[in-house]
């Protein structure tokens, strides 16, 4: 259950440009999702971005949230939370937090991202491991989903079909590689309407979860938002999806092909 959980937080899952360059999303951005396991709703996550101070330093914090609902959270409760601050001159994680309650188990991390004193790296500083050497313009799992709209798909003005994109990430204290394969446009059916969006296999590890490398699809809104839609994971046990069900704040309209 806790690989499901990280892999859910790495699909969403899912950097440089300056505060100006931003069109994708902007602070206030809200978005909410519901998760099914077939036909049973089982919980419910969200992703906020706002404006804070964190040391005297404007930045941007987002808070990932999922959490268990009705039988399933009687079954097995979960609530995970995931934040991250970025530097809004380049859009570079400086914080990040990891606070994961699932049935018994507890994991809480924090970890300190420091992209200034080397040219040619990151120093990360981990409540739990200690001090790590890292690839300059290193993401966490939360940052990285905000460079892949705003620095991957603003930039491409044609998305190639199995075309790779990979974004280096820092995950469960350690590189984590996030691998995007583009597949092609399709029409999703939402709660909101029918959404015409960008479809992305990330690619898996196969074996304990995955029986492919493209067990897991999501979908982002094939507008100027890049709006994650959707996601799909298919496992042993069967498939989990996540659905948007509403949002706020958004840089620009969320084009909607029909109710």
């Amino acid at each position: 259950m806790r690989k499901l959980s990280q892999i859910l937080f790495a699909a969403f899952v899912f950097s440089t440009a300056a505060w100006g360059q931003v069109t994708s999303y902007k602070v206030g951005e809200k978005v909410n999702y519901l998760v099914h396991y077939g036909p049973i709703t089982g919980g419910e996550a969200s992703l906020e971005l706002i404006s804070e101070q964190l040391n005297g330093q404007e930045v941007w914090h987002s808070v990932m949230m999922a959490k268990t609902t009705g039988m399933t959270d009687a079954f097995f409760k979960v609530l995970d939370i995931y934040e991250v601050y970025i530097d809004p001159l380049t859009q570079l994680p400086v914080k990040s937090v990891r606070n994961v309650r699932e049935g018994r188990y507890r994991k809480y991390n924090v970890v300190l991202f420091d992209h200034k004193t080397r040219s040619d790296s990151a120093i990360l500083t981990s409540d739990l491991s200690g001090i790590h050497i890292a690839p300059p313009g290193i993401h966490d799992i939360v940052s990285c989903f905000y460079f892949l709209r705003n620095n991957i798909l603003t930039r491409e003005t044609v998305l190639e079909p199995d075309k790779t994109y990979t974004i280096m990430t820092w995950f469960t204290d350690e590189l984590y590689p996030i691998i995007l394969r583009y597949k092609g446009i399709e029409e999703v059916k939402t709660r909101l309407g029918r959404i015409r969006c960008y479809k992305f296999n990330p690619v898996t590890e196969v074996g304990r979860l995955f029986e492919t490398e493209e067990d897991v699809s999501f979908w982002f809104s094939a507008d100027k938002n890049f709006l994650p839609v959707k996601i799909r994971f298919d496992i042993f046990v069967g498939s989990f999806n996540i659905e948007i069900v509403s949002y706020e704040g958004l840089a620009n309209p969320l084009e909607i092909v029909r109710k």
